[in-house]
């Protein structure tokens, strides 16, 4: 048995021609293609389908009719539950019994499902119990667009632009704790539905994709103190967290955190200048007490800025992302079908030695 890795850190586990985030340059690809090339040329629509078909012009699907069963406006509870319904609903068939077409079929139906049932269950959140016609939000030209339509029944352009770019930018990143969830269970052979329902409930910790949810209140505090530098020194003599900075796989800076920058700043955010007050003082910080290793602004600090810019109360955040990663889990779940294989980690027992119940 090879040496104990605590978390597979560092385990090659699968090999991958989705998503190649560069370790050391600071960028990302999909399936060869920088993200830079695709935000603001390409909506998420088509990204998703370079993700799961590897063609720019292939796009996610619409959702078609389906009634939730009951929607509580907890969009990630929401979002599990009815992802694990459908399977049942529309009767999807198991992953080594139905052929890459049929499996690719169901994705798409899925996927597309999953981002209107959390822009019903947002809404259902925000105290309304109607739904918008469908005739309104078939008036939407991208899917952020029919998101929005769908939740509030407008789509304020800056909101729509804000979106469509978090959802690029989280749409893929390989072998995370969600993905490897789609993927195991994907391995059993189980249905899509399953397999995706699996990853949404991997993604409901907060170690994973739930950060942004902290970094509005977090900066929030710091212009309440008006002090960046003291907040970062109390901090840290606290234990506290500063949610936002490193990351597990890269030792430059993250591509997509340069990203969701400039477009908070192209959409006016009035939270950019706290933000960055922040960011240097936090860096100069976690630098000093870590030199051993490179700390630089993740994807989920100026992610809480632009999902802020659209609205999105800071709950929301979780679903939001799985709405985003539809693209990357469904493109995962196809690739571990083609591969036919089970996954069977070993464990090492460190438990009690043998012993009797006996009398001795």
């Amino acid at each position: 048995m090879s040496d104990f890795k605590p978390g597979l850190e560092g385990v090659v586990a699968v090999e991958t021609e989705i998503a190649e985030p560069d370790r050391e340059g600071g960028a990302l690809r999909y399936r060869g293609v920088d993200i830079e090339e695709l935000v603001g040329q390409y909506p998420y629509d088509n990204v998703w389908g370079l993700l799961v078909d590897n063609d720019l012009e292939s796009r996610l699907p619409d959702p078609e009719p389906y009634e939730p069963a009951a929607l509580t406006g907890n969009a990630p509870a929401d979002l599990q539950a009815e992802t694990a319904r459908l399977a049942g609903e529309w009767k999807l068939g198991k992953l080594n019994e139905i052929s890459d077409a049929q499996a690719r079929i169901d994705l798409g139906r899925l996927s597309a499902q999953m981002m209107s049932i959390v822009a019903r269950s947002a809404r259902v959140g925000d105290g309304r119990t109607d739904v918008v016609p469908d005739d309104v939000v078939a008036r939407g030209q991208t899917a952020a667009e029919k998101f929005l339509l769908r939740w509030r029944g407008d789509a304020d352009p800056r909101h729509v632009k804000a979106i469509d770019t978090y959802w690029i930018c989280t749409a893929e990143h390989g072998l995370n704790a969600s993905t490897f969830a789609a993927r195991v269970t994907a391995s059993t052979g189980a249905d899509c539905g399953a397999a995706l329902s699996a990853a949404v409930g991997a993604l409901s910790g907060p170690l994973h994709g739930g950060a942004p949810a902290y970094v509005k209140p977090m900066l929030e505090e710091v212009a309440a103190m008006g002090d960046p530098e003291r907040w970062v020194d109390e901090a840290l003599a606290s234990g506290k967290r500063i949610m936002g900075f490193g990351h597990r796989i890269y030792r430059a800076e993250d591509p997509r955190s340069r990203i969701l920058k400039r477009t908070a700043k192209e959409l006016g955010s009035d939270q950019v200048e706290i933000a960055e007050e922040l960011e240097e003082v936090a860096l100069a910080a976690l630098q000093k007490r870590h030199p051993e290793r490179v700390l630089a602004t993740n994807v989920e600090y100026y992610s809480a800025i632009v999902l802020d810019v659209a609205e999105i109360p800071p709950p929301l955040a979780p679903a939001m992302f799985a709405c985003s990663r539809v693209a990357g889990w469904s493109a995962h779940i196809l690739e571990q079908k083609r591969t036919g294989r089970l996954f069977r980690p070993s464990a090492r027992y460190v438990g009690p030695a043998p012993r009797s119940l006996q009398p001795a």
